[in-house]
């Protein structure tokens, strides 16, 4: 594995890459690696001759009083981890690398996507994701970009970005990828103390009940919404922020449920805020 920081240097192997006819996968992260990262690796691997993994923190998603400043770094444990796993290029860019005039003067932008769901609590946040997930893909240029299920309202703005700017990156979903009591994997959940972890199991918990009530023939979103809420009401340390049932592509708000639908939902567990989804099936 190469580690990389400077953009140049990156595109000189990525275009030697590709001039000898093979796939580039790109998988872009903010690191503290995990598994469910580890499993976008593998799924690149799968899939692409190359793997080219991003570690950025890119300070444009934060907004004021988030956590930029203290969000985990540990630029030495994640390299082990990706070259473990096959990554062959590890692109680790300062952010004078990325941003070198400061902040840009252009944003990539989706208001009817991103105002909603995550978007309507964190002002700001998506675009500062597109910007920075567009800027990736120009210096890579990858035939496949591979981003994982959990962060649903980006994957489904990642890939409307790529087909609406005509970005020739085909996008590949990874899955969620759970503790053994179902917390989703995060970052953040190093955050939590022993007693928000054991309440942070809850959200997924009121995902799985909304799927019970969906099979028992339940199709009401507001029924639905309310079963994943009693849920969540159990945590002493959850306060949620929105629950929805949405239409899988373009988020929209669904009244009747269907297999496909997707119920997302956001919370703080103590001072973290956590989100999760699951497509009803």
């Amino acid at each position: 594995m190469k580690r990389i920081d400077r953009r140049d240097a990156l595109q000189r192997e990525v275009a030697a890459a590709r001039t000898a006819g093979r796939r580039i996968a790109l998988v872009p992260t903010m690191g503290y690696l995990h598994e469910g990262h580890l499993t976008l690796i593998d799924r690149a691997r799968e899939v692409a001759d190359v793997v080219v993994v991003s570690i950025f923190v890119n300070p444009l998603q934060f907004g004021p009083g988030e956590d930029f400043e203290r969000y985990p770094r540990d630029i030495e444990r994640d390299a082990l981890l990706a070259e473990a796993r096959g990554t062959d290029l590890l692109f680790v860019p300062p952010t004078e690398g990325l941003y070198p005039a400061g902040e840009p003067g252009v944003y990539v932008v989706a208001p009817r996507l991103a105002d909603r769901l995550c978007g309507a609590y964190r002002p700001g946040h998506f675009q500062g994701v597109l910007t920075v997930v567009a800027k990736l893909f120009n210096i890579v240029r990858p035939d496949i970009a591979v981003f994982g299920r959990k962060d649903f309202q980006q994957l489904v703005l990642v890939r409307r970005m790529a087909a609406d700017l005509d970005f020739a990156v085909a996008i590949v979903e990874g899955p969620i990828v759970r503790e053994p009591d179902g917390l989703a994997m995060s970052s953040r959940n190093v955050y939590l103390s022993e007693d928000e972890r054991r309440d942070a199991t809850l959200l997924h918990a009121a995902l799985e009940d909304a799927q019970r009530a969906f099979t028992a023939g339940e199709r009401s979103a507001d029924a639905l919404i309310a079963t994943a809420a009693r849920r969540i009401e159990q945590g002493r340390h959850v306060q949620p922020q929105y629950i929805a049932l949405v239409h899988p592509e373009t988020l929209d708000p669904v009244q009747a449920a269907r297999v496909g639908s997707v119920v997302a939902l956001a919370g703080y567990v103590g001072k973290t805020r956590l989100i999760d989804n699951h497509a009803l099936s």
